[in-house]
């Protein structure tokens, strides 16, 4: 999981207050991630914590990162993908598009095709931790282990939502295509995976997080009625607990589904 900062971090932090969890924290800059593991270590959790440098706009960043993982844990249990960029501004629609498309779904699709391989291994063949899940993600050991692959979508991928709201609403914003069909499309990859990796086993979803405070934008922000990270990071561990398999395939939020 990218996680160091926003709903990404929060999330580490509720995965690591159990002593069985190992979280592999993911970020692009060093210096960043080093911040986050020491502040993450400062609260004194009783899980383990491993930093990954990995960018998920980059293919090669990806294997390399899938490589050191398979070396140093030997599997994975989980996969949050929850790297995430604001609508790109002063560029062209190609450029924009480009860099949204390689956050939000490039990314995304190659993560779980690296790692794939290290989700499918079974805990006794490679016993090095307890429960790991990398935040893109921590491997947990368990008698019938269950991959579950997390892609952290938005409301503003919803094309019934943004069909039907008028101009002026959140849904409705000028200058936000890019996001917005950045998303749809991971919502689609995510269909894909679901489709792709349900009959091996996995459980893959699509989850809004709402409006939550994050360094996304300047709009996201508790002034502005965005909620703590801590309401969406509490509904992933529900969902990387398995207490939402049934939903495998959907597309979820804090309390429900969401329109495609």
């Amino acid at each position: 999981m990218t996680a160091n900062s926003g709903i990404g971090f929060e999330l580490a932090a509720q995965l690591l207050a159990s002593q069985s969890n190992t979280v592999l924290l993911c970020s692009r800059s060093r210096d960043k991630g080093d911040d986050a593991v020491r502040n993450l270590k400062a609260r004194g959790l009783a899980g383990s914590l491993d930093l990954v440098i990995l960018d998920v706009a980059e293919e090669a960043s990806i294997y390399a990162a899938a490589k050191h993982v398979e070396e140093k844990h030997g599997r994975l249990d989980h996969l949050v993908n929850n790297a995430g960029i604001a609508a790109p501004r002063d560029v062209s629609v190609f450029e924009g598009l480009d860099k949204s498309f390689r956050v939000h779904v490039m990314g995304p699709a190659a993560m779980v095709e690296a790692f794939a391989p290290l989700l499918q291994k079974d805990p006794d063949s490679n016993p090095r931790d307890n429960n790991t899940t990398t935040t893109t993600t921590t491997t947990t050991a368990t008698e019938c282990r269950t991959p579950r692959v997390i892609n952290v979508t938005s409301g503003a991928g919803s094309i019934a939502l943004r069909a039907a709201s008028p101009p002026g609403t959140v849904h409705y914003r000028p200058g936000i295509g890019p996001y917005c069909v950045s998303k749809a499309a991971m919502n689609m990859l995510t269909a894909c995976q679901a489709a792709d990796y349900g009959p091996l086993g996995w459980k893959v979803f699509a989850f809004n997080p709402g409006f939550t405070a994050s360094n996304l934008s300047e709009i996201n922000r508790v002034e502005h009625g965005a909620q703590p990270t801590s309401v969406a990071a509490a509904a992933m561990v529900d969902i990387l607990e398995g207490k939402r398999d049934g939903e495998h395939g959907g597309f979820l939020n804090v309390e429900g589904q969401e329109v495609w």
